[in-house]
């Protein structure tokens, strides 16, 4: 089973490499001596921009609207790449970024993997064909969930990698990027908190998501995940997986099946219908969308608390 991503980067890589050497330092040189920084998808980009602050410039790949799975390079982006001093990503997650870090930018390319501690959670079902999985693999062949950012815990972890990192990288701003990290990893124990009491007493404990992205927060706070398809949000799920989600919400009750914002909720809907139970959104905070623009991590993942807790009749 793999992560499966219809990413493509060589022609963009190809292209951009040609270019780069007339590009000079124009792009790695921000107004007032910021430290350029690159963010693959959105939970990176918000780790650069809060904990960067004033002294970084943050370029993100992923748009609001695209699903980052689906991400694809153009040649400006590759060079973005290959001039910045600090690239976050999560290899495994976009192939087309780890190829541009692994050509362009390995001094600067930053995996953030190590850092969140990934395990094998178990999501082992079948797909239909065009839905292939894809997911980062140990040496054993286990998938390991890439999906640490809905642990606030592994998330906060994550913070602490890439404020060390920065401040290895310009020691002149080192102590403000320690103060901000400082102030987000404040914020992330409060959520963490925020979660466990107010998951701590539910009438449910499973809760069925378009796809596997919140084994990690289920695990954290002593819930059950059922997801309708693996870890890739837009595959599609075998007739038989669509079976056996169905008897679970009728078995155990499930009030809500939950969509998310960037990708079609046309079979979660189905689902819901078909057993007579309502929908709502979970939101999996892979990237932004137009209709959650103004959001940020952390107020979406407070939005996710209170519809876990409506969902799950906790008290």
């Amino acid at each position: 089973m793999r992560f499966g991503l219809r990413a493509a980067v060589a022609g963009a890589t190809a292209l951009a490499a040609l270019t780069l050497a007339g590009c000079g330092d124009s792009a790695n040189s921000s107004g007032g001596g910021k430290l350029d920084v690159v963010a693959s998808f959105y939970p990176l980009e918000f780790i650069a921009r809060t904990v960067g602050g004033d002294a970084v410039d943050v370029t993100t790949l992923t748009a609001p609207g695209v699903e980052p799975h689906d991400l694809e390079l153009t040649p400006k982006q590759v060079g973005a790449i290959a001039e910045a001093k600090l690239v976050l990503f999560e290899k495994n997650v976009q192939p087309a970024v780890d190829e541009a870090v692994e050509q362009n930018a390995k001094d600067a390319g930053f995996d953030v993997a190590p850092a969140a501690q990934l395990e094998d959670t178990g999501a082992d079902f079948e797909e239909h064909e065009d839905g292939a999985e894809e997911a980062a693999h140990t040496e054993d062949g286990k998938d390991l969930d890439p999906h640490f950012w809905l642990d606030p815990v592994r998330y906060a972890a994550v913070v602490r990698a890439v404020e060390d990192r920065l401040a290895s990288i310009d020691s002149a701003n080192a102590a403000g990027y320690h103060e901000r990290a400082k102030g987000l990893l404040d914020q992330l124990g409060a959520l963490d908190t925020e979660y466990r009491t107010g998951l701590a007493n539910c009438k449910l404990t499973t809760f069925v998501t378009s796809h596997e992205a919140f084994a990690y927060l289920a695990k954290r706070y002593g819930l059950t995940m059922v997801g309708i398809a693996g870890f890739t949000p837009d595959a599609e799920p075998a007739p038989a997986r669509i079976k056996e989600v169905q008897d679970i919400v009728k078995a155990q009750h499930v009030t809500t099946i939950f969509s998310e914002e960037l990708v079609s909720p046309k079979v979660a809907k189905t689902i819901a219908r078909d057993v007579g139970v309502q929908t709502a959104v979970l939101s999996p905070i892979e990237g932004l969308s137009d209709a959650n623009s103004q959001e940020t991590y952390l107020t979406l993942m407070r939005k996710n608390l209170q519809e876990l807790r409506k969902a799950n009749g906790c008290s």
